[in-house]
């Protein structure tokens, strides 16, 4: 199963610039959550600061009882080992072909004989879907392959933990519902903790089972999926819905006054849908059911209470009663 990661009032900085401030969560083991928010908040710099490549000025990320933001070098070293990390382009070798690429992490940190290097990469190349390809170099394959290829090299040293980067950038809607379908296989097989960035809507609204939201330096909302995507807050539901009217402008957050003019000319006459919440993508057939299901139903109903109404009521449509319970 894989790990919790808890993060405790984080706040990172560049210059007089903080990027976002007191970011307090929890990855609960072995599930999948997804961090939103528009482009430039910070969203990558999170990614890399729970993995411990970049030092926030305040606050911890405790993994395994490892602080990778104030422990030892030594033990962040050790604990990054829990970690599988899909770059935003797959940060492939360009002059390596596919399976030696996939091989690197084998060949640099573990002492494995050249038939079991073979043997673990194959295996991670057929969970992507990429056998066949091992001698293609990466200048050779489209963009989709790219990212299944990091994928796999993200996977050969078992991590507990993996994190991903903008998984569907320059990928086209079809490809998209592939990777996005390819995330919960994975979790189906390996049961790790997952946290997938993006601004995708189509992957926040079938792939996680947590949802989050960075903006204005600050984190908006994390839980449950069903809590974001039946938000009343107007920059979720702006981000959510697509729309021109909210919080988030083109360069940056409007202002007040923008803000209140916005309003003022809005045709109260014309309803905003509601949100809906589709159900959340399932293994492929053939695959084990996800472990994270019911570790999840667990918790979702053991904080029912603090839930506003409208997730409740999404959480009890989505949730499958459990064996031996009536429907």
């Amino acid at each position: 199963m894989g790990i919790e990661v808890i993060v405790e009032g984080l706040t990172k900085s560049f210059g007089k610039q903080t990027v976002w401030q007191d970011v307090t969560l929890t990855l609960p083991p072995g599930e999948v959550s997804v961090m939103l928010g528009p482009s430039g908040t910070g969203k990558t710099v999170f990614l890399k600061s729970v993995i411990g490549l970049l030092k926030p000025e305040r606050g911890r990320v405790l993994v395994n009882g490892v602080d990778m933001v104030n422990g030892p070098e030594r033990d962040i070293y050790q604990t990054r080992k829990l970690f599988g990390l899909m770059f935003q382009d797959g940060a492939l070798f360009g002059s390596m072909n596919l399976f030696d690429n996939i091989a690197f992490p084998l060949r640099e940190h573990t002492r494995k004989k050249e038939s079991e290097i073979r043997r673990v990469v194959m295996e991670r190349m057929d969970m992507v879907g990429l056998v066949g390809s091992e001698a293609k170099l990466p200048g050779e394959i489209s963009g989709g392959m790219r990212k299944r290829a990091g994928l796999a090299r993200a996977l050969v040293l078992d991590p507990q933990i993996i994190l991903c980067d903008e998984p569907d950038s320059g990928l086209d809607p079809v490809r998209t519902s592939y990777i996005s379908q390819l995330l919960i296989d994975l979790n189906a097989q390996i049961d790790a903790t997952m946290l997938i960035v993006t601004h995708n809507l189509d992957i926040a609204a079938t792939v996680p089972d947590n949802m989050g939201m960075l903006f204005r330096r600050e984190l908006v909302a994390f839980g449950p999926r069903e809590l974001l995507l039946t938000s009343d807050v107007p920059v979720v539901r702006q981000f959510l819905s697509g729309r021109r009217e909210g919080p988030i402008g083109m360069a940056e957050e409007k202002d007040e006054a923008t803000l209140a003019m916005e309003q003022l000319a809005d045709d109260s006459t014309v309803p905003i849908a509601p949100p809906t919440v589709v159900p959340q993508l399932e293994p492929s057939p053939g695959l084990p059911p996800r472990q994270a299901v019911q570790r999840r139903r667990a918790r979702v109903l053991a904080m029912w209470d603090q839930l506003p109404a409208a997730a409740r009521t999404a959480v009890q449509a989505g949730l499958a009663p459990v064996q031996g319970e009536p429907a």
